[in-house]
Order: C-alpha cells, then sequence, then structure tokens
C-alpha cells in the first residue's frame, strides 16, 4: 500500500510556473509506475505524465516541452515543474501509482486528493 498527498496547487496568470509535490509513504514509490493526471470541471480525468524508474516517461503532447516530472526517491516524492501555464491547464491534478505503466488513469491503483491548479487569463 502507498499513500499519496499532493501540494503545490493555486492561482497562476497564463505565462507563469508551479511545481507540485506529491509525497507518498508507505511502500516505496519506486516500486510502482507513477503518473500525473488532471481534471477540469465537466471533463474525463487524463493523463499528464506517466513513468516508471528505469523504463520509460511519456508526456501528453498538450504538456511537452512545458511540464517536467521528477522524482526524489530519497525522499519517496514526485514533483510536476508547470512553465509557461496556460488557461486550458487549469484542473485539479492528481497524483497516482499503479502496477504496470500506462496512460490509463483506471490502471492505476493508489490516487492522492488532488491539487487544484487555475491559471487566469
Amino acid at each position: 500500500q502507498v499513500q499519496l498527498v499532493e501540494s503545490g496547487g493555486g492561482l497562476v496568470q497564463a505565462g507563469g510556473s508551479l511545481r507540485l509535490s506529491c509525497a507518498a509513504s508507505g511502500r516505496s514509490f519506486s516500486s510502482y509506475a507513477m503518473g500525473w493526471f488532471r481534471q477540469a470541471p465537466g471533463k474525463e480525468r487524463v493523463f499528464v505524465v506517466v513513468t516508471r524508474s528505469g523504463v520509460s516517461t511519456s508526456y501528453a503532447d498538450a504538456v511537452k516541452g512545458r511540464f517536467t516530472i521528477s522524482r526524489d526517491n530519497a525522499k519517496n516524492t514526485m514533483y510536476l515543474q508547470m512553465n509557461s501555464l496556460k488557461p486550458e491547464d487549469t484542473a485539479v491534478y492528481y497524483c497516482a501509482a499503479g502496477p504496470i505503466l500506462t496512460m490509463n488513469p483506471s490502471t492505476y491503483t493508489y490516487w492522492g486528493q488532488g491539487t487544484q491548479v487555475t491559471v487566469s487569463s
């Protein structure tokens, strides 16, 4: 089992930056595929970036070149650096952990509570 807690969301103007954190407790998250997903009002939850140590990292086309995922295994913490933010990035952002590396949120077992990111124009 792993527990995930996100932080770092907030309100930012278009073009600004935010860094989200996902702190994991319980089993080391290096054992899992990890990802960031987001859900805008009235829309489905979609993947932003997924990664697994020693395997690969995949970014959604909408964020490629602007968002960067990183992880500190010693702190059991994953980060999402978001630059050049756009109003369409507004959503609740979730971190997730699961047994296999996919872009499908339904395959991820553990979820944080989410953190709101709002980008004003």
